[in-house]
Formats: structure tokens, sequence, C-alpha cells
């Protein structure tokens, strides 16, 4: 339970949390095309005193707290991009108790909790006295706040990457707020993605009809892509998102490329498909078909997790929400930015700090009622490590 003080302090900040909200929401940041959201998070976390906040390669916006050269460390992040390809401010708007904007709930609410709660921890001293500690060697282990990159999409989970790769070994536990305060992601559901492209000498469609067309290529091939059989253990999936090609209406169509993924909350899932998917593009080359085949975007399952830790952060986040929302959230497997350390052996959950819906569509919303149960909820995990 959060003191009284700190209950305190997120009702008088109210307001603002959710000004922030409403601001961040309507910063473009599609995934790897993240670079204003992430300047705006630095400048603000610089103008509310964060002392150390850097942006990483991976145009991760990154605040150690109490973070030593060696000493370990607990990640808390939000990533900073959404879905959606603009690159002009994004459409907001209130209306019946919501906030209405594509990529409000996902990742942006979860990105203002965990910006309040880092200008929590600076204004009220709780990071100068943790750097302090760090700095005598009293502190037994640091936070790391991370507004990340490339969660979405063909982000391909870039910052989580980064961040693996910075502090390595040295990741005692590993939180991402992404998601609504209804489930948590317990597991990773690992995913191969492809850009697959046809190619033909095509021609005009009458003058020299009969010539190999990319796009009915193309269409054979996800024809047997989807009679592909999936295991009948755990769950595995593909998917056929997006297809393109072709000249004009009387053109033979020279090239058509799509992008096509599975997916599997199992290794032994994902190593099905993969032999599978290259037994059907085999078939097709030697058929004489011209494909090429690309990877766009790899996610793992988990590796080893100790099993111990990882129940302690399921009861310690699944009491919490019960707390301050009075209900049990739901478990489930997810591809989320705990993918790469859990296929690490770090233990990894990713939960949410509020409630809407509509994610990954325009019409998606968050319910304002459900913020201060929502931040209350992030303050309480990430306290509960200082």
């Amino acid at each position: 339970m959060l003191e009284q003080r700190v209950l305190d302090y997120i009702d008088a900040h109210a307001q603002e949390a959710r000004e922030l909200l409403i601001t961040l929401a309507q910063i473009p940041s599609p995934s790897n095309h993240e670079e204003k959201r992430a300047e705006f998070c630095r400048k603000w976390l610089e103008d509310q005193g964060a002392r150390g906040v850097f942006v990483d390669e991976a145009l991760n916006v990154v605040y150690p707290i109490g973070v030593t050269h060696d000493n370990p460390v607990v990640v808390f992040m939000a990533h900073t991009d959404v879905v959606f390809p603009d690159m002009e401010p994004l459409p907001l708007r209130i209306e019946d108790g919501k906030i209405f904007c594509p990529g409000v709930g996902d990742d942006t609410a979860n990105l203002a909790c965990l910006m309040m709660i880092a200008k929590y921890l600076t204004e009220t001293g709780e990071a100068d006295r943790l750097d302090k500690a760090a700095g005598a060697g009293t502190c037994p282990r640091g936070l790391v706040l991370v507004c990340d990159s490339g969660e979405e999409g063909l982000g391909n989970l870039k910052g989580s990457r980064k961040i693996c790769e910075t502090y390595g070994k040295r990741i005692q536990e590993f939180y991402s707020f992404d998601g609504t305060l209804s489930d948590m992601a317990v597991r990773a559901v690992g995913s191969k993605r492809f850009k697959i492209s046809a190619h033909t000498v095509g021609g005009h469609s009458y003058g020299s009809f009969g010539n190999p067309n990319a796009i009915a290529q193309l269409s054979e091939l996800i024809h047997d892509l989807y009679k592909i059989q999936v295991p009948s253990e755990g769950k595995t999936t593909y998917n056929v998102g997006m297809i393109s090609g072709g000249t004009s209406v009387n053109t033979i169509a020279q090239c058509a490329e799509m992008l096509y993924e599975f997916r599997s909350d199992s290794r032994e899932g994902l190593s099905y498909m993969e032999r599978q998917f290259d037994s059907i593009i085999d078939a097709k080359k030697g058929q004489g078909m011209d494909i090429q085949v690309e990877i766009v975007g790899l996610r793992p399952c988990e590796g080893d997790v100790d099993l111990g830790v990882r129940e302690r952060m399921l009861r310690l986040a699944s009491d919490t929400i019960q707390e301050y929302t009075g209900r049990e959230p739901g478990q489930c497997p997810g591809s989320t930015d705990c993918n790469i350390p859990l296929s690490l052996g770090i233990p990894s959950l990713c939960m949410g700090t509020y409630e809407g819906s509509g994610a990954h569509t325009r019409e998606e919303y968050v319910v304002m009622d459900s913020l201060m149960p929502g931040y209350k909820v992030g303050f309480q995990m990430v306290l509960s490590y200082i």
C-alpha cells in the first residue's frame, strides 16, 4: 500500500498527468521514427530536474537512478512508438469520459505514467538519495527507467534489445508497462517476420498474355502458406498482413511483395513453422519462381527463467492491481518488450496502468477514470524496489 504522502502527490498532480498524456498522445512516433517523441521525453525529464538522462543509439530515453558501472539494476520501461505511420500530429478528442487518439493507450498512457513516476522520484529527492547511496556503495540495486523505442511492428524490439545489451546480466528483473490493467503478459510469444517478393518478366496484359504474373505467383504462395496445419500443443499462428505490387490494370505484374509472419508461444512451434515455411519456399523456387525472402523481424521465445522470482513478480503485480482496482488481472502470453529479456533468462513481466479499448485502431481510447488507479499501480510497482 502506498504511503499517504505518495497518494497525496498523485492526487495533487492528477491534472498535470492528464495534460502530459494529452500532449504526448498527439506527438507522431511511428516505429523507427520516434525522434520527436523521444526528444520531448528527454527534455521533459530534464525540465523536472532529472540528471543523467540520455538518448542511446536505439532512440531509448534512459533515466538511470542509483546506477553505478557494475551494480544490479531493475528495469521499468514503456514504449514511445505507435503503429500508425502519421508524421503530423495525431488527432485527439475527449468525449464521454474517454480520451480518443490513435496510440493513446498503446502505449502512451503507460508512458505518461512512467514519466510521472520519474518526476516524483526526482522532485522528492528519492533519485538523489539513491544516487548518493550508489556512490557510497550502499545501494543494493539501481533503477533504469526507459522510454523505449521499437516495440511495435517492424521496430523489432530494438529498444529492449539495446537495454539488454547495455546492462546485460546486471538486470535482476525487468518490467514493461504495456497493455491494460485487465491482463498481464507472463510468457513470451515469439515470432518471425518476412518480406517476400516475386519477380517476373511481365508485359502487356493483351500482347504478352500468358507471361508469368508476379501477383498470381504470390497468390499461389499465400494459398500454400495458408494450408499449413499448426501444431496442436500451445498456440501457433500465421498471417499475411500486407500485399502490394503491379503497375496498372493492363500490365502483367513484374513485381509483387507481401509481409508474412508466424508466431508461437513455444520454441518448438516456431521451429515447426520455420520448417514448413522453408519447404514451401524451396518448392516454389524449384518450380522456377523468382522469389526473394528477407527477414524483417525476429522476436524470440523465452529461455530458462527463475520461476521463483517470476512468481514473486506476478504476485506483486497482481496484488497491486487488485489493491487499486478491486479486480485480479488475467494472465496470458504476449509479444512484448519482455521477449528479449525473457529469451536471456531474465525474469520479466508486462503489465498495464490504464483501461481502454481499440488498440491498433484509429478509434482507440483510454477511460479517464482508470488513470488514477493506474498511476497508483505504477507508483507502487516502482517504489517497491527502492
